[in-house]
C-alpha cells in the first residue's frame, strides 16, 4: 500500500491568507472610523467658529445700541447733562469711527473683516479705544452735539 503524501504547504497558505484578510478588514474598519471621526470634528470646528462670530456680533450690536440710546437721552436732556456708562467691547474690534450721525465699528471674524454701521438720531463726536474689555465712557451734551470720551 502506498502512502499518500499530503503537502503541508497548502494548509499553511490558507491560514496565511485568512490572517491577511482579517488584517485588511481591520485596516478598512479603522479607516472608516477615522474618516467618520475626522468629519465630525471638522463640522464641529466650523459650527463653533460660526457661533463665536455670532456672539461677537451680538456683543458689538449691544455695545452700539446701549451707547447710542444713552447718547440720545443725554443730548435731549440739554447742555449741562453728563453721564458715565460702562459697556463691554469684545475682542477683535479693529476700529471705531464716530462721525456726525454714525457709529462705525470694524470687527475681525473667522469669516473675515466685518463692518457695522449704526445710525444715531443725534450728532455725536468723540473717540473710543478698540481694546477688549469694559469701557467707561463719559457722555456730555453740548449745544450742537454729544461728546463721547473715555
Amino acid at each position: 500500500m502506498k502512502k499518500l503524501k499530503i503537502s503541508k504547504r497548502f494548509p499553511a497558505k490558507k491560514c496565511r491568507f485568512k490572517k491577511a484578510q482579517v488584517g485588511i478588514e481591520y485596516m478598512i474598519i479603522v479607516g472608516f472610523v477615522t474618516f467618520a471621526i475626522m468629519s465630525v470634528l471638522v463640522l464641529a470646528m466650523s459650527y463653533s467658529g460660526q457661533v463665536k462670530d455670532k456672539i461677537k456680533l451680538n456683543q458689538v450690536e449691544s455695545f452700539a445700541e446701549q451707547l447710542l440710546n444713552s447718547a440720545e437721552s443725554v443730548f435731549f436732556a440739554g447742555e449741562p447733562s453728563k453721564t458715565t456708562i460702562s459697556l463691554y467691547l469684545p475682542d477683535g474690534v479693529e476700529e471705531i469711527n464716530i462721525t456726525s450721525n454714525y457709529l462705525i465699528i470694524s470687527i475681525n471674524l473667522s469669516s473675515g473683516q466685518n463692518r457695522r454701521v449704526f445710525e444715531s438720531k443725534v450728532p455725536i463726536q468723540g473717540t473710543v479705544s478698540t481694546g477688549e474689555g469694559i469701557k467707561k465712557l463719559t457722555l456730555e451734551a453740548t449745544d450742537n452735539y454729544l461728546l463721547i470720551s473715555q
